[in-house]
């Protein structure tokens, strides 16, 4: 029986919620929600979670270009196989929706992995930031437009701006 545990992560582009057990990490969502609403302690971080805690705090510093955990995400396995391949698209690089049905050998099944791409459990980690769409625009992101640009910025080394 799983004894999944929860911790929460303060990230530039909002609060992560991680959730996981001994066997490994289950789902990492970003939420819209103040960090002083959260039932339990930024500081309190289960062993089990701590190395998914250490490797994305790598990779907002940006020292981390790969991550290197143990991932269980809860899906159809039409779905494992669409995240399997998220898996295959290099940091700081983007691949188009009909380059990923292309990949995964049925280019019809085109809403089938876009839709698969908005259930992906495992934010970041799992990088379905990285799929645009055909003309390169930022098409939906479960996690917001804006952060899916926030990523994509941050992985192409691009510095963010400031006015002042």
């Amino acid at each position: 029986m799983s004894n999944l545990q929860t911790t929460y992560y303060k990230t530039p582009i909002g609060i992560a919620k991680i959730e996981g057990d001994e066997s490994g990490i289950q789902s990492i969502s970003v939420l819209d929600e103040n960090a002083s609403n959260l039932p339990n302690s930024l500081n309190n971080i289960p062993a089990c979670l701590q190395e998914c805690v250490t490797q994305l705090d790598e990779y907002f510093t940006g020292t981390r270009k790969e991550f290197d955990l143990k991932l269980t995400p809860q899906g159809t396995s039409f779905q494992q196989s669409v995240w399997d391949e998220l898996l295959n698209i290099p940091f700081g690089s983007t691949r188009t929706y009909l380059e990923q049905t292309k990949q995964l050998g049925d280019v019809k099944a085109i809403r089938a992995v876009a839709s698969a791409n908005g259930k992906n459990p495992i934010w970041i980690v799992i990088p379905c930031h990285r799929v645009v769409g055909s003309d390169g625009s930022l098409t939906g992101y479960a996690g917001g437009v804006w952060r899916k640009k926030w990523l994509l910025e941050h992985e192409s080394g691009a510095k963010q701006q400031t006015l002042f």
